[in-house]
């Protein structure tokens, strides 16, 4: 997968920023021309965040979308739809701030299930884990936000799926891991 450059990920913020302005606001939204990464299928995650703190995160982890559909649809989503808060507000959305992860397409963990921890670079690495008929995902940039390694970090992937802390130790366990290109408004 070849990386967005600067340019192209000030255009997939503004993609953001224009889909909530449309959804919540109801502004009118002008033509926008884009490059043809565009219209890749990408994995995507859309994060908001008011006073540095999480507001909602909604996105696609797997290429199932073109990149500007996926970046629409999951600002919107994470404005609207993440069950952990309300809906934004318009008040709101001058006081957001917007982060795309854009995606490499996810991979599984091949090795032992007691090496999984090793296998996992923290700061580079998110993790999907799958057990028990739960999944759970953390983007690349939690386990550095908070400090923690890849134990403690796979732990709370397992805490996010609903599953008990270490249950990513078990063989039917299914780890992936994927990478993330992250673009923050600067505001």
């Amino acid at each position: 997968m070849v990386a967005l450059t600067e340019k192209e990920g000030e255009l997939a913020l503004s993609l953001a920023r224009r889909a909530l302005n449309k959804a919540i606001a109801l502004e009118p939204e002008e033509p926008i021309t884009l490059p043809p990464v565009f219209s890749e299928q990408r994995g995507v995650f859309v994060t908001l965040k008011r006073n540095n703190e999480l507001r909602g995160c909604i996105g696609f982890p797997y290429p199932v979308y073109p990149l500007e559909k996926a970046i629409r649809s999951a600002a919107v989503a994470a404005a609207t739809e993440d069950p952990r808060f309300p809906p934004v507000t318009v008040d709101e959305l001058a006081v957001l701030t917007i982060e795309v992860t854009v995606l490499t397409s996810p991979l599984r963990l091949s090795c032992d299930a007691c090496e999984r921890g090793k296998e996992i670079e923290v700061g580079r690495h998110g993790i999907i884990i799958t057990g028990f008929g739960c999944q759970g995902l953390l983007l690349p940039q939690v386990a550095t936000e908070y400090g923690w390694d890849s134990t403690t970090f796979l732990d709370h992937t397992c805490i996010k799926a609903g599953l008990p802390p270490g249950y990513w130790q078990r063989e039917e366990t299914e780890v992936m891991v994927f990478e993330g290109q992250i673009f923050t408004e600067q505001r």
